[in-house]
């Protein structure tokens, strides 16, 4: 029977975890980019009835709310071990009221964005969840790495809000239309397949965009 290891050995452990889990979240972003672009041939056809312009975006809000989904990875290893609740009513509060802010800026339908939003924000916390579950049954899975909240991770999320709100404005056509969940599950799929997403980050997907398509 080999030996357990030693201190270092688990360091090294920790850190090779730690490292594929940030490849993972990599892939998030640059896996499923090029997928998207206009030569990758696993980019899906346009829906009938649909407008390409639409459809792209909602090909980049699912991209985006998968990207969103992956910093509930440094949002729960921040808040780890803190004493910090996952949930935070006054800074959950604070970005759903600029992001309505926003919307009523650009004429955009101020409760289809709030319920996009509240979905972006309920998702990130059930990941969070998820995770925190996960290392208290094996603390060998805990992240090496703590980021900093306000230094780190606050201005991901800031830049995530702009372009989401973006990308709801130009998908409204097809978000109010018969194909969206069609086009909404296909994308899904097509994302989590391509970014290689765990069940936890998969659901949370799910979650994330689970009232994208109701209407007004």
């Amino acid at each position: 029977m080999p030996a357990p290891p030693d201190g270092r050995g688990r360091s090294r452990a920790v850190l090779r975890r730690c490292a594929a889990a940030l490849a993972l979240l990599y892939c998030v972003v640059a896996c499923v980019s090029d997928q998207h672009d206009d030569t990758g041939s696993a980019r899906p056809s346009t829906a009938a009835g649909a407008s390409p312009a639409a459809e792209q975006a909602v090909r980049t809000l699912v991209r985006l709310a998968a990207e969103r989904i992956a910093t509930a990875d440094s949002v729960a290893a921040a808040k780890w071990g803190t004493g910090r609740p996952v949930d935070d009513p006054v800074a959950e509060k604070a970005v759903l009221d600029a992001m309505d802010t926003r919307a009523a800026r650009l004429g955009m339908d101020r409760e289809v964005v709030r319920r996009v939003f509240e979905d972006q924000i309920e998702a990130n916390k059930a990941v969070q969840r998820a995770l925190h579950e996960r290392w208290e049954e094996d603390s060998e899975l805990l992240p090496a790495l703590r980021p900093d909240l306000v230094k780190q991770v606050d201005p991901v999320l800031d830049r995530l809000g702009g372009e989401l709100l973006e990308a709801i404005r130009g998908a409204g056509p097809a978000l109010s239309g018969p194909r969206c969940a069609t086009v909404l599950d296909r994308d899904k799929a097509l994302t989590a397949r391509s970014a290689g997403l765990d069940a936890v980050h998969g659901d949370g997907l799910d979650r994330a965009l689970a009232h994208t398509c109701d209407a007004p």
